[in-house]
């Protein structure tokens, strides 16, 4: 472990007048534009610039880095989803056409790939040891302005954001260095310049509250894409809401969350269907687990988990009935 910094006061001071550092001000300044610019050096040259055409004629920019030399990078679902035409430019100004390789809306993340062999590639680093309060560095190309650094702290960590599909995004890193629009997809770094997330969101008219999925969500997404061009997600084929369980009929049925996921609708053909699931009825447990919202149903559906039968807990009538369902993998049209 590097020790940390200690300050050392000069106790000859004149009377009357505070001690003197020896350890100055601007020394300290130096140290820390030292890890920035090292940090910077490290990632810069795997950063990319994306211009993108979607359907329509729709353009827009964003950004993305290379994760291995042979011409994979990162970005964000959103930047290139549906895309017609994919344009990578690297700050050497090396330029490439991309083809996506696959992009998963509920995590926000996306894998394209260009025809290279030798690219800078950045270092994947690990979201678990993160510690609030620690640098956090992003580098993208906002409004256009190709390769723009900012600097902060890793402000909060395991937030939740909403993706577009309605999911939540899990272990969100939030920092308060600056990203506007153009920097979607490009990495957050720490002090070594190892890549701790992506960065997929602001919060408009906000000030220093900024979002980047965890680089072990991203490394995930990435090898499901590779492997599969799609990430495997279990599907029990219903539609479901949140509700507030009456507090009498928890007590009743002895349970132990205070909210559930009710039943809106069943899919014919589905898993639900085939296992006796009804409209109405109001699920309390998903193999084992308590469900108290339909966030945690979303969780418990994980690709490990297709094709295996699992209890069901739900409340019915007033009653708690148990069924036996087995996720399938998720259409792609879901």
């Amino acid at each position: 472990m590097v020790p940390r910094p200690r300050l050392i006061l000069d106790n000859d001071a004149p009377p009357g007048q505070p001690a003197r550092r020896a350890l100055d001000d601007g020394a300290l300044l130096d140290a820390y534009s030292a890890v920035v610019v090292d940090a910077v050096e490290r990632i810069g040259p795997a950063v990319a610039h994306l211009e993108v055409e979607a359907a329509g004629g729709r353009k827009g920019t964003g950004s993305a880095f290379a994760f291995t030399p042979d011409g994979l990078l990162l970005t964000n679902s959103h930047v290139v989803h549906r895309a017609r035409h994919v344009r990578v430019t690297f700050a050497d100004g090396a330029s490439f056409s991309a083809t996506p390789v696959g992009d998963d809306p509920d995590t926000d993340i996306a894998v394209v790939r260009v025809s290279a062999s030798a690219l800078p590639a950045a270092k994947l680093g690990s979201s678990r040891g993160l510690r609030v309060g620690q640098i956090a560095i992003a580098v993208g190309n906002p409004y256009g302005f190709q390769h723009t650094v900012t600097t902060g702290v890793v402000s909060a960590l395991g937030r939740s954001l909403r993706a577009s599909t309605g999911r939540l995004i899990d272990d969100v890193i939030q920092t308060d260095a600056a990203l506007n629009p153009g920097n979607s997809g490009g990495p957050l770094v720490d002090s070594r310049g190892e890549v701790i997330g992506v960065n997929t969101a602001i919060i408009p008219m906000a000030q220093g509250i900024c979002f980047a999925t965890a680089v072990d969500t991203a490394s995930w997404v990435a090898l499901q894409l590779l492997q599969h061009g799609r990430v495997r997600r279990g599907w029990l084929g219903v539609a479901g809401a949140t509700v507030t369980l009456p507090r009498r009929l928890v007590r009743h049925l002895d349970l132990t969350v205070d909210s559930a996921v009710r039943v809106e609708s069943v899919e014919a053909g589905g898993p639900a269907a085939a296992a006796g699931l009804e409209s109405g009825d109001v699920i309390v447990a998903f193999a084992g687990h308590a469900v108290g919202a339909i966030d945690d149903l979303h969780r418990l559906l994980g690709a490990e988990g297709i094709g295996a039968q699992v209890s069901v807990a739900v409340v019915r009538r007033g009653r708690l009935v148990e069924r036996g369902v087995t996720p399938a993998e998720r259409p792609a049209k879901q």
